[in-house]
């Protein structure tokens, strides 16, 4: 457990050079198993890569866990009842993001609305000698909390809360849903809205960010990979009546290669260090007991990284997934988590990505210039970026 009250917190942020597991897990995993206990800034943690507890556990929410928020987390974000509010705050999230981000509104506008953002800006970027493909654009957290603290007063001006007033500022968005709920919901103030807004932006930039730029940089090492991907992109085109129509859901669905890429990108890539769950009942697992009151965090790197799962776990090898059925897949690959609880998000960052790739291999020409370096401390960084330069196709 570590020394008095700081535990093995220092262990467990050390930087390491490497895509592979951060030594503090990899260490540990050698020594007691897939189920250790540790203490991480004074909270008593068990840490599980054990794939079946992973999954039995995950279907426990509210039963045997629920979700956990750091008490910085809940600090960024002005709401020091977070924790408290556990999985009623999360459900609500959820229904929302799910309501504007998910399966429905992405098949039927926000596809085609991402395609024409993202050729936007990465043909912005053949205007400049080199760009980082890891985009320094995570504001200081004071100017982020200004700017939507601003979004949200001017959204609010002339907003009517009963549907009556003319001149209402409605667009019907995420942002106008949480206005409308304000002082019905508890949690929701005006001055926690500028919070949440920030708390998702952060989220969304330091997962997505990283997916794309470990993706391009992989591909511009695998030349094969990469004529394949550009190969299954061109088909989609050669196969419109209008080459110059824009995507579509039935032809995002049919990118099978594409979601190899994804999926080994994922894989490999593990961003966040695990998933945080409070156990509200005692655990019993193996003859062990994992106590009421204690941290659980489930280590999807440990299982993505498994060579006993995934041969040559370190080699980026979008073909492996071929031959991964689903029931592989619920086990042993959880970078959305699973259970009850999934990432609301899953499937708009998989969108997300699956057009960039799309916008870059039928559009642009990439050519690597310089870094790409890794790091793990325990979260997934670049630390001199990853710098590439853009050109347009030319047919």
């Amino acid at each position: 457990m570590g020394f008095p009250l700081i535990g093995e917190t220092l262990s467990f942020f050390v930087t390491s050079n490497s895509i592979d597991m951060h030594p503090f897990v990899n260490e540990r995993l050698k020594r007691y198993g897939p189920l250790f206990k540790t203490n991480i800034a004074g909270r008593p943690v068990a840490v599980s890569s054990d794939p079946e507890f992973n999954y039995f556990v995950l279907q426990q929410e509210g039963k045997l866990i629920e979700l956990y928020y750091m008490d910085s987390f809940s600090q960024t974000v002005h709401n020091d009842n977070l924790s408290n509010l556990g999985g009623y705050f999360q459900r609500y999230l959820r229904r929302s993001i799910l309501r504007h981000f998910g399966h429905e509104p992405l098949k039927r506008k926000l596809l085609s609305e991402l395609e024409d953002v993202i050729n936007h800006e990465v043909h912005k970027w053949t205007n400049l000698p080199e760009v980082d493909v890891k985009l320094q654009t995570v504001p200081k957290k004071r100017k982020a909390i200004k700017l939507t603290t601003w979004v949200l007063e001017e959204r609010m001006k002339g907003y009517s809360y009963d549907n009556s007033a003319e001149g209402c500022n409605k667009k019907g968005d995420f942002l106008d849903e949480v206005i409308g709920d304000i002082g019905k919901e508890a949690f929701l103030t005006k001055e926690f809205v500028p919070y949440l807004l920030f708390g998702l932006l952060l989220a969304t930039v330091e997962t997505i960010s990283p997916t794309v730029t470990l993706a391009t940089m992989y591909l511009l090492d695998n030349p094969s990979a990469l004529q394949q991907l550009t190969e299954e992109h061109e088909e989609i085109l050669k196969n419109r009546e209008d080459a110059n129509s824009g995507l579509v859901w039935e032809e995002y669905k049919s990118m099978t290669f594409t979601r190899y890429v994804i999926n080994e990108t994922l894989r490999l890539e593990n961003v966040l260090p695990g998933m945080l769950r409070k156990v509200i009942a005692d655990i019993h697992v193996d003859g062990y007991t994992i106590p009421k009151g204690w941290v659980l965090l489930v280590m999807p790197t440990a299982l993505h990284l498994n060579p006993n799962i995934y041969e040559d776990p370190l080699t980026f090898n979008p073909s492996r997934w071929k031959n991964i059925g689903s029931n592989g897949m619920a086990k042993n690959f959880i970078p959305f988590g699973g259970g009850n609880r999934p990432c609301a998000g899953a499937e708009f960052s998989k969108v997300l990505v699956a057009v960039f790739l799309h916008v870059w291999v039928t559009k642009f020409r990439f050519t690597k210039v310089k870094g790409g370096n890794i790091v793990r401390a325990p979260i997934l960084g670049f630390p001199d970026g990853f710098y590439v330069n853009v050109s347009r196709k030319h047919c």
